[in-house]
Parts: C-alpha cells; sequence; structure tokens
C-alpha cells in the first residue's frame, strides 16, 4: 500500500468510528433510569470466575455470600447464580472478547461479581472488562479507598466507557512510520458520571470534590470534561469543587501533609485506571480494594488486580489475598440494598484484617491460604 492509500483507508475508518460514536451519543441521551432493585422480586447474582487466581478468590466470596445470604436465598429473595465461560483459554479458542453464549447469561443477571480476567498483549482482542463496561452501558466505576489512621476516606469516580478505553483497539497505524490511537469525550457521557459523583458527595456528607483531568494538554477531550464537571457542580451549591491535573494529583495521593484533605474524585478512563491503583497501594496494596462498575440496568463488582499468573506459575494461586473480591462483595450487597449484610461483611473484614490480624495473607507460603482467611472472616461474620 502507498501512504496515500493509507490515508484513504484511515479516513474511512474514522468515519465509521465516528458514525459509531454519535449514535452512542444518542443512545445514552434516550435511556431511562436506573433500575429500582427493591421492587424486584428477586435479585440474580451472577458470579464469574475469570482467569488465574480468579476462580480460586471467587469460590471463597461465594461461601461468604452463601453465609450472609443464607435467607435470602432459601427464600428465593436472591438467586447465585455461576457463569462459566470467560476464560482466557475460551476467549482465545473463539476469537471472542465476550462470548455471545456468555454474555447472554450476563445479561440475564442482575448484578455480578466477577474475579480478575487476563488480557493478552499484543493483537486486537481487547479486555474483557472493556467489553463488558461497553456492552453493559458500567460508565461509572467506583472505588473506595480508606486509610482511618491516616484520615483518609476517599471515593474515586471514574468515567468507565470513554476515553482511551472505548476505541482502543482500534487505532490507525502506517506500519514502519507512526500509530494512532483515539480518545473519545461525550457530553451525556461525562455529564452522567459527574453526576454521580456529586450525588454521591451530596448523600454522604462530603464537602469536597476534585475534577482530575490534563485539561491544559488535551484540550478538547479533558477540557470538555472540566467544563462539563463544572456545569453539573452549579447544581450543588454546598460542595467545593476544584481542578487538579492528573500528574499533581498523582503527587498529592503521596504527600501526607495534604492528602487526607482530599475526598471524593471524578476523572477519566485512563487517568482514574493509574490513580487508583495508586490509592489502593497507600491502603494497603491492590489486593484490598475493591471495585464496582454501575450502570443503570446492570451493575458488575470485582476485586481491582489482576489474574496474577505469576503467582499461579510458582504454585502460590491457593495464597492469594480474597479481601479485594470480598470488600467488592460488599459494595455489592449495598447496591442492592442489603445495607446490614454489607455491614456485617465490613465489619468482619475490619476486624480480620486491620484490628485483630490472627490469620494473615502475604501472598507466600508463609502466609496464610486463601481459604483460611475466608474461614476467619466467616467465622466473625
Amino acid at each position: 500500500m502507498t501512504r496515500e492509500d493509507y490515508i484513504k483507508n484511515a479516513a474511512e475508518q474514522f468515519e465509521t468510528l465516528l458514525r459509531e460514536q454519535l449514535a452512542r451519543t444518542d443512545q445514552m441521551l434516550q435511556d431511562c433510569g436506573a433500575k429500582d432493585y427493591a421492587s424486584l422480586p428477586v435479585i440474580t447474582v451472577g458470579l464469574i470466575g475469570g482467569d488465574g487466581i480468579g476462580p480460586i478468590i471467587m469460590d471463597q466470596a461465594k461461601r461468604v455470600l452463601s453465609v450472609l445470604l443464607k435467607d435470602e436465598i432459601s427464600g428465593g429473595r436472591v438467586v447465585l447464580k455461576e457463569i462459566d465461560g470467560l476464560t482466557i483459554e475460551n476467549r482465545l479458542a473463539l476469537g471472542k472478547t465476550v462470548p455471545e453464549d456468555v454474555l447472554e447469561a450476563i445479561k440475564s443477571c442482575d448484578v455480578i461479581l466477577k474475579g480478575p480476567t487476563t488480557t493478552p498483549k499484543g493483537g486486537t482482542m481487547e479486555s474483557a472488562n472493556v467489553t463488558l463496561r461497553r456492552e453493559l452501558d458500567l460508565y461509572a466505576n467506583v472505588r473506595p479507598v480508606s486509610v482511618p489512621e491516616e484520615g483518609i476516606d476517599w471515593m474515586f469516580y471514574r468515567e468507565n466507557t470513554e476515553g482511551e478505553y472505548v476505541l482502543g483497539s482500534r487505532g490507525i497505524e502506517v506500519p514502519g512510520c507512526l500509530s494512532i490511537d483515539f480518545k473519545v469525550t461525550t457530553e451525556p457521557g461525562t455529564r452522567r458520571i459527574a453526576r454521580a459523583a456529586f450525588e454521591y458527595a451530596k448523600q454522604n456528607g462530603k464537602t469536597s470534590v476534585s475534577i482530575v483531568t490534563k485539561a491544559n494538554i488535551m484540550k478538547k477531550t479533558d477540557g470538555n470534561f472540566t467544563r462539563i464537571c463544572h456545569e453539573v457542580a452549579a447544581d450543588y451549591p454546598g460542595i467545593h469543587t476544584e481542578d487538579w491535573y492528573i500528574d499533581i494529583m498523582t503527587a498529592n495521593l503521596v504527600n501526607p501533609a495534604i492528602r487526607n484533605q482530599f475526598q471524593v474524585f471524578v476523572l477519566p478512563n485512563l487517568y482514574g485506571d493509574i490513580i487508583t491503583d495508586e490509592a489502593a497501594e497507600i491502603q494497603g496494596g491492590v489486593g484490598t480494594a475493591g471495585s464496582a462498575n454501575i450502570g443503570d440496568r446492570y451493575a458488575m463488582f470485582e476485586a481491582i488486580h489482576g489474574s496474577a499468573p505469576r503467582m499461579v506459575e510458582e504454585g502460590l494461586a491457593d495464597y492469594a489475598n480474597p479481601s479485594s473480591i470480598f470488600k467488592a462483595a460488599e459494595m455489592l450487597l449495598r447496591h442492592i440494598g442489603l445495607i446490614e449484610k454489607a455491614d456485617r461483611l465490613a465489619s468482619a473484614l475490619t476486624l480480620c484484617g486491620e484490628t485483630e490480624k490472627k490469620v494473615v495473607v502475604t501472598g507466600t507460603r508463609d502466609g496464610a491460604t486463601c481459604q483460611e482467611f475466608a474461614d476467619y472472616v466467616i467465622e466473625k461474620l
């Protein structure tokens, strides 16, 4: 192909992408309100093991939920539904990021608790999480981080369906010359994540929301993200709103002198992905943090860490820390309105992971196994 051929093909490809994103924007404007879980006669909770250490930590999460929800399960109010097929082996064999039958099973559920999944390096297969966030329109990635002894109580609202991720596998390349990827920010997509962050702040007595971008450089995408967030902020006069650039905010989070001043964050997709891992490390590591992916019709809760193939290769999978998936389960329970159950799990996790610490998972054979820690948590429920 000549250079002119590449330019022509790129222009045609970009037109296709632009039309798709405009159609997605129109669809967002037509969507109805959020699901009312209290009105559902039965709530179906899908359980997905995933890859690597995923099935191991998910087995223990199912045990914890089965104990907590014993009455609801026996009474038919809650159904735990295991979903198979979202493994790297099956996805590669079928050439599908999320196979159709798996996606259909997921959509038959109201909420999902999911173990980590592996994303192949290179090629064109995108992350299963990215696909699920798009297919289920899980626009809000919500990640809490708490370090009580330092006065840290952060809540991150990361936009989950746009930014660099929505078209991350569909960039343009001129071999041996250049590569271009795309970043997308839409008006309704930004407005709804901003609204979610400010509503959380209002409902939970928070007084500050930090908008984190690189709007001085990414003037169209991040610039509009900032503008829209401030327009939404005008509806919440009691909440202080401030702008920060992502590079400075990553430094702020490791500055003990000021980091406890921050409360709620709202960020585009990529920045939120990076900075929430940093925040989780401050809390005690990515193995200690849960994550929620929330939309109006579906919600998916998961550990924020990966599938840990190195632990599997070294025979240490049974020593994986299930705290992250347990915290995700706590968030799931809150989302469907089972607050008392969520509080019981939260109290048990605090007791086991921070106060008593009689059973400690280290990720090595010197520490407890995943099952032993789960036994400890169940004992405290």
